[in-house]
């Protein structure tokens, strides 16, 4: 069965933005950071913040973390999120989870194409047809190797994932501090990454800035900073990616 993506922010390190000024101002103060917050009124923190946005200081925007909750992805899209290390992630797991009639994603391009369509919904069939007799067979298997039911099941599953497609849905809960969560926006925003992770990056930028809009101001694809880092390759549409994520 088709699927879609979903995301939602399930928690963050409280008042972000002034645990982040507090922090900055540490460094320049006498004052311990406790009493730097309780002295930080919202309009001195969000103009300091934004000073240290603009200059790029970003060490202090590693002290706050935010955990996000995705669903309806493909597995080729968390092979590319695992690959950002700074972070904690925890995925549905096809080792200990059966795929019973596994849900997938279609890309755009195929789900426009009739007869590519046709196909990839009958490849995804296949799949599961051939995943089911597969877990089966090894399941029978062990049982009469004396293992136990519990174990078997999990050991046939293990094997039996190997015919499942990159298509095939995942679900993950990631978190990362605001630093990678800015250096993620800048790769996985441009118009060059693959389209689903883009779609999940867009998403979750978007509901970065609601929570800290100071703070993500500049979250996005390089192109919101200035020109675009790929050159020759560029999209062309530095403006409307800048109008797309509320900058300038």
């Amino acid at each position: 069965m088709k699927t879609t993506l979903k995301v939602q922010l399930i928690a963050y390190t409280p008042e972000p933005e002034k645990v982040v000024s507090a922090a900055a101002k540490l460094c320049y103060s006498n004052a311990g950071a406790v009493g730097i917050m309780e002295n930080l009124d919202v309009d001195k923190q969000d103009k300091f913040l934004a000073m240290l946005v603009d200059m790029g200081h970003m060490s202090p925007v590693e002290h706050v973390s935010f955990t996000f909750a995705v669903e309806g992805v493909s597995r080729a899209l968390t092979h590319q999120l695992v690959r950002h290390r700074i972070a904690s992630y925890s995925q549905k797991s096809q080792r200990y989870v059966r795929e019973g009639q596994f849900d997938y994603v279609v890309p755009d391009a195929i789900e426009r194409d009739e007869a590519a369509r046709a196909q990839f919904i009958n490849a995804m069939q296949e799949a599961q047809e051939a995943y089911d007799a597969i877990a089966e067979a090894l399941k029978e298997q062990y049982l009469k190797e004396g293992m136990s039911a519990r174990t078997a099941e999990k050991t046939a599953i293990e094997d039996a994932r190997y015919v499942l497609p990159n298509a095939c849905e995942s679900k993950i809960v990631f978190t990362m501090n605001a630093r990678e969560l800015i250096h993620f926006s800048r790769l996985r925003g441009c118009n060059r990454a693959q389209w689903e992770i883009r779609q999940l990056c867009e998403k979750v930028t978007l509901e970065l800035k609601n929570v800290a809009p100071t703070l993500f101001k500049l979250a996005g694809p390089s192109c919101l900073l200035g020109p675009c880092p790929e050159g020759k390759l560029s999209c062309g549409q530095a403006a409307q990616m800048r109008k797309r994520y509320g900058v300038g």
